[in-house]
């Protein structure tokens, strides 16, 4: 072997310290890192990473490797379904977001695991999915194994004929499972384990949001009369105003608001998780976000801060460092703020809006009033402009009239 040789195969292998692996590039081109980590089973067993550049592979590597120091184990062999989503659950679900880990578990243990739990993950495939979800939705096998009406075993039993077909789950519901399926198999994509995810590839069907439950600014306006004598007044100011999530307002701490500078910092959200009070993270990484206030929130807050502070020296007691509490300084269960705003909307004459229907609320005023759809998502932390327009906004009709009455103007003249 010439010196030109030794030094080209010295370039394409570069061993790492022991117990950090190998990185070595193939004859095609390709980069590979190799090493030995923890399994399942309490062995170890050789593991490989690839990439086309040298510094991803070791990435890669690196990452493996640091999983296993931690004490999480790889597959003794190849996972399963079941395996995998337990792991994803357990190890990045839980610990990032426990709120919705308990969504997802149900959804894992009561319909992923008992359709596909014992299918191999890297052999998952598109047509796995795609009828998963067509048996979860109907229990009509003709529907099912999409039997045509004139051919079906039994014509009478047949939903084209004899009208069995029942549809189990609601749209919403196939979404929510479709939605946890995806995001399992991003991850285990981020992790090398399948080369694409086949979710992604399954179309469903999209759920029909009722957009049309924001309030009018007359009825806006009335509730924030209405709750001036109320001792959370300023919660609903911030509500309709910032249209801030209940858990964001009720998991927000005095420490991120600058009452001086007129700006607050949606950071945390306060949620019973296993049946405690928890401050967990905002409900995305768009969620994150600094707020400017505007005057009649400055207002409503520094009154707010008064009459706590009152509240707290009669109770002797230091408070939790939140804005909204309960009399005694302690945080507010979620079920009672829900019961607070039952009381004010009766008073309001609104008995069927929602504590939720106060952020649409903003949502649809500030566009009503031409502010831009993207400044609108920003204030209330929507992750995509799809959610800001296609859930929320909505035309009054009122309004379309109007328009359609200046086309008519426009036409006839």
């Amino acid at each position: 072997m010439t010196d030109a040789q030794n030094q080209s195969r010295a370039r394409r292998s570069r061993k790492n310290p022991n117990g950090q692996g190998s990185v070595y590039q193939r004859a095609d081109g390709l980069w590979i890192g190799a090493a030995y980590v923890l399994t399942a089973t309490g062995h170890r067993r050789r593991i490989t990473v690839s990439s086309r550049s040298e510094k991803e592979a070791a990435r890669k590597l690196r990452d493996k490797i640091t999983q296993s120091d931690r004490g999480i184990p790889v597959a003794g062999e190849p996972w399963t379904v079941e395996q995998y989503f337990g792991y994803w659950l357990d190890h990045l679900v839980k610990v990032k977001r426990p709120k919705t880990y308990q969504g997802y578990e149900g959804i894992v243990r009561r319909y992923i695991v008992p359709e596909l739990g014992k299918r191999k993950l890297e052999r998952l495939t598109v047509q796995d999915i795609r009828g998963m979800l067509t048996r979860l939705q109907y229990d009509c096998r003709c529907c099912r194994d999409g039997i045509d009406a004139a051919r079906a075993p039994d014509k009478q039993q047949c939903c084209a004929v004899g009208n069995c077909c029942r549809k189990t789950l609601s749209v919403r519901s196939i979404q929510y499972i479709h939605a946890v399926l995806r995001a399992g198999l991003q991850q285990a994509m981020r992790e090398d384990l399948v080369m694409r995810n086949v979710a992604k590839l399954v179309q469903v069907q999209a759920p029909n949001y009722r957009v049309d439950r924001g309030l009018s600014a007359a009825e806006a306006r009335k509730v924030l009369q209405l709750a001036k004598d109320d001792r959370l007044h300023a919660l609903y100011v911030l509500a309709l105003y910032l249209g801030m999530r209940r858990a964001e307002l009720l998991g927000l701490p005095w420490d991120a608001v600058d009452l001086d500078q007129g700006v607050l910092e949606v950071r945390q959200s306060l949620q019973r998780v296993k049946g405690e009070l928890r401050l967990v993270p905002t409900k995305s990484k768009s969620s994150e976000r600094p707020v400017p206030l505007p005057d009649v929130c400055v207002r409503a807050l520094k009154a707010h801060r008064a009459k706590q502070a009152a509240e707290l020296l009669a109770a002797g007691v230091p408070g939790c460092g939140l804005v909204f509490t309960s009399l005694v300084g302690t945080p507010i269960e979620p079920d009672n703020l829900r019961r607070s705003w039952y009381a004010l909307r009766e008073r309001v004459g609104l008995p069927t809006v929602r504590f939720h229907d106060l952020r649409h609320s903003c949502v649809t005023l500030l566009l009503d009033l031409g502010v831009p759809p993207h400044i609108v998502m920003r204030i209330v932390g929507h992750a995509t402009l799809d959610v800001t327009m296609g859930i929320y906004a909505h035309a009054a009709l009122e309004e379309q009239r109007q328009a359609l009455r200046k086309l008519e103007d426009r036409l006839s003249g």
